[in-house]
């Protein structure tokens, strides 16, 4: 940052000729091999990257997802459209055998009852013919409307009716569709009395070319749709489809529609996006905004670590600008106490039934960021994740992958992931090989409503449940550090509360010493919070103000209270 306050002419002098010098003298460096000034800067746009190229991963996953879902549904509904049709196709098939199994094939009954299915403006079949059972048929007893295509093959149709008789539903569908018009075949056999007759009906002509639009129904509106006969998806079954060329590209769904003795199978996919042209476009997006961000971040680094270089080598070769040199100091230190709480939560969230608090303080006065954080994420109206972490070392490194695990505990937690697979995945972001940083983190699930608590840790402290005046650290299983060990498993341990009960969760700064053993710290701590009942921000305020020793170790403390 800039000095604004009054410089003398007797300092401002000497400073302006020595940042020439300085600049000559840092470009000098840089050309003969000094240490790379920009790799924070890149890492720091890397983590961004990444972390914008996760969550562009979950918005296009859970478009994907949604999308596929309300296919499916959609495919459903068209389905049973296609159901619906069938089903007025079979009931008078199925009347029209049973009358003429009752007055054994009188052909006068039969046509005036199946006459009016031929004949109107949308005729509900183009030709119904009465066949007798049995071999030697050479014809059908009675034709209603064209003649039927089948009855120019007598020993097809006797093969295809004996096959309908011997199915369960007898209910026969053939496929004529290589024919100059194409149709299907409907054949049905009546079980009543004597079971000698067959029903066969032949649909009006297909299409030529099998294009044919139901965009009139609110079901087919915004969907591509093809009809096959059978299982299968081959162009010599198709029946219709709206589409000029297939197969279908894209994400499809498919069904399959069961008729008599033979099935349909439908294909759908969508116009446009089932779910809106927003979730379509959001990736893209959180890539640009992401990108964009990143790379201020990476600017930001940047800057502050031209200036903060400039402070130290102007203090270092002029005595006469210390006073200014302090006062940058003070700047930088100003920034670095804004970004360690712009890393922190600005707000606790406001669950019905529980009391939330949590402290922060810095182990030293200086510019270097700590590591260690807190955090409580509301998940629902009754559930709530509260993370207490602590990373190795300190500085913009240590703030980076600080920030980096907690942003990524949060798109994970968005994904209702238990915390023992938020520990897992966490485990994957940092590695102490390639950074030289670990991270110890406690999650822990809490059920308002419920009074239930489910600790997960990765080489973490274990927080203290408070009830009735009594302190009882949770004791569970504790897996490596974040960074030890590339997909780790963690496994948690579920916990019933009291009523009324405390939770507290912190980092070592509370409780570690140089020189003592941590379970004096716990034993200490354990005393101090049960020592009153104050309520839950007395009780923080008060154990930071007893506890924390002079050190130069961070202090984060997380806790939650019961209201009933």
């Amino acid at each position: 940052m800039s000095a604004s306050g009054p410089v003398s002419g007797a300092v401002a002098g000497p400073a302006r000729g020595t940042e020439g010098e300085h600049e000559t003298r840092s470009a000098s460096d840089t050309a003969h091999g000094g240490r790379w000034p920009f790799w924070l800067p890149v890492a720091v746009l890397f983590i961004g990257l990444i972390l914008t190229g996760v969550l562009v991963w979950i918005s296009a996953s859970t478009y994907s997802s949604n999308e596929r879902r309300l296919l499916n549904l959609r495919v459903k509904d068209a389905a049973a459209l296609f159901s619906g049709a069938f089903a007025s196709i079979q009931t008078p098939l199925a009347s029209a055998a049973a009358l003429a199994d009752a007055t054994d094939g009188d052909t006068t009954k039969f046509m005036q009852f199946i006459g009016p299915y031929t004949t109107g403006k949308t005729p509900t079949f183009g030709s119904v013919t009465l066949w007798r059972l049995g071999a030697g048929q050479s014809g059908p007893l009675a034709t209603v409307g064209a003649p039927s295509e089948l009855s120019a093959n007598p020993s097809r149709a006797e093969m295809f009716f004996a096959h309908t008789a011997a199915t369960r539903s007898r209910l026969g569908v053939i496929g004529l569709l290589t024919q100059a018009q194409p149709r299907l075949g409907y054949a049905f056999t009546s079980p009543g009395l004597t079971g000698r007759y067959v029903v066969y009906a032949e649909s009006r002509p297909l299409p030529a070319n099998r294009r044919s639009k139901f965009q009139s129904s609110s079901t087919f509106t915004d969907l591509h749709y093809a009809l096959y006969l059978g299982g299968l998806q081959r162009p010599e079954d198709l029946l219709v489809t709206d589409l000029k060329t297939l197969p279908m590209t894209g994400q499809t769904a498919s069904d399959s529609i069961p008729f008599g003795s033979n099935s349909f199978t439908l294909i759908v996919s969508a116009r446009q996006p089932l779910v809106g042209s927003f979730p379509q476009r959001l990736p893209w997006l959180i890539a640009i905004v992401g990108v964009l961000l990143s790379i201020g971040a990476a600017l930001l680094t940047l800057r502050l670590i031209q200036r903060r270089n400039h402070a130290e080598e102007l203090a270092e070769s002029l005595e006469q600008i210390a006073d200014e040199n302090r006062r940058l100091y003070s700047e930088q230190r100003t920034i670095a106490q804004t970004l360690q709480h712009a890393l922190l939560p600005e707000a606790l969230p406001k669950i019905r039934g529980v009391e939330t608090g949590a402290r922060y303080e810095a182990g030293v006065d200086g510019v270097d960021i700590g590591g260690d954080w807190y955090d409580l994420i509301a998940l629902d109206d009754h559930r709530l994740l509260l993370v207490v972490g602590d990373v190795s070392g300190r500085g913009v490194r240590a703030a980076a992958t600080m920030a980096s695990l907690r942003y990524a505990i949060h798109a994970y937690a968005a994904q209702n992931d238990p915390p023992e697979t938020i520990l897992t995945k966490l485990s994957k972001l940092v590695s102490v090989g390639s950074t030289g940083q670990l991270a110890t983190i406690l999650c822990a699930l809490v059920d308002v409503e419920a009074h239930t608590l489910t600790v997960t840790s990765a080489g973490h402290l274990p927080p203290l449940l408070i009830s009735d005046g009594t302190g009882t650290f949770i004791q569970g299983a504790v897996g490596v550090p974040i960074g030890v060990n590339t997909g780790a498993t963690y496994t948690s341990t579920a916990v019933s509360t009291p009523p009324a009960a405390t939770l507290l969760a912190f980092t070592d700064g509370l409780v570690e010493r140089r020189g003592e053993s941590i379970d004096a710290g716990l034993e200490r701590l354990q005393h101090a919070a049960t020592a009153d009942h104050s309520d839950l921000e007395e009780l923080l305020s008060r154990l930071l103000e007893e506890l924390r020793h002079d050190g130069d170790d961070d202090t984060a403390i997380a806790g939650l209270r019961w209201l009933d």
